[in-house]
């Protein structure tokens, strides 16, 4: 198993757009594609516009043919096109691939 941690950094504004979009349409399109969530977080104190996540993955492969499928669904690029017709949501991607240690509870 691997897992994916991603750190969204918002526009200035739009965080709640972004959640809106995970929550209407994008966890469909990881349903659709085998992406396993693991969880959404936000953050009480400190930085107000991130949205962080966890992604599961059987191996390398697994998240590279999930990713692949999910960039290349044309229903889903509209579907973002559509939540950024006012603008991008997001300004900055932060992402780290990690493998469990062998001592981790989560395998």
């Amino acid at each position: 198993m691997i897992y994916e941690l991603r750190i969204y950094e918002a526009i200035p504004g739009k965080l709640p757009a972004l959640n809106d979009r995970f929550a209407k349409i994008t966890l469909g399109y990881f349903k659709k594609y085998g992406i396993k969530v693991v969880g959404f977080w936000t953050d009480d104190i400190g930085v107000s516009n991130r949205l962080t996540y966890m992604l599961a993955f059987d191996d390398a492969a697994h998240r590279d043919r999930a990713w692949a499928a999910f960039r290349a669904d044309p229903e889903r690029t509209k579907a973002f096109a559509e939540t950024e017709k006012d603008g991008p949501l997001v300004g900055r991607v932060i992402n780290s691939l990690m493998r469990p240690t062998p001592y981790s509870p989560m395998q």
